[in-house]
């Protein structure tokens, strides 16, 4: 239901990386490799909470998803560009967490997802939490969207290591 890769690839890159290149901001802007990471963490954790929230939810089937939902479930994933999220202080991730930091965060998310993958699968798809962008989604859908925004970024975190000389 997961690619269990994609997450180990982030933890093994995470642990490559000298401390100092994490917190370096790329000389044309955008977000250090450490707020790539932080952002990572917090938006997979959202993801999972709600996707347990779904077995706690009342069952509605006629609750959906939104036209960009529906898209984003029929493409499999996000289209490849770059969205940028209005500049807002809760959209800047924090460029000050050590790696041991990000490196627990992206544990605790694995160890979430492995809790969390039978029983998404088991939750009943009618019962759903509602996404901003996306519309209501069931536990099953929340679970794989944390796949689907972790392989989003991995054109950012190529393109930031190339920025600051990785």
């Amino acid at each position: 239901m997961r690619d269990s890769q994609l997450l180990k690839g982030f933890i093994t890159d995470l642990q490559t990386y000298p401390d100092h290149k994490l917190r370096e901001i790329p000389s044309d802007g955008g977000w250090s490799l450490g707020q790539m990471y932080q952002h990572l963490i917090e938006v997979s954790l959202e993801y999972l909470e709600n996707a347990e929230a779904c077995s706690k939810a009342a069952a509605d089937p006629d609750l959906e998803k939104s036209e960009g939902g529906k898209a984003l479930f029929e493409r499999g994933g996000f289209p490849p560009i770059k969205i940028k999220l209005p500049d807002l202080p809760g959209n800047t991730p924090s460029n000050n967490r050590s790696k041991q930091e990000l490196l627990q965060g992206f544990l605790e998310v694995e160890k979430r997802m492995e809790r969390q993958e039978k029983k998404a699968s088991k939750t009943n798809p009618a019962c759903k939490q509602r996404h901003g962008g996306f519309g209501w989604l069931n536990a099953a859908e929340w679970y794989v969207l944390v796949d689907m925004h972790l392989r989003h970024h991995l054109r950012q975190k190529k393109e930031i290591e190339q920025k600051i000389g990785l």
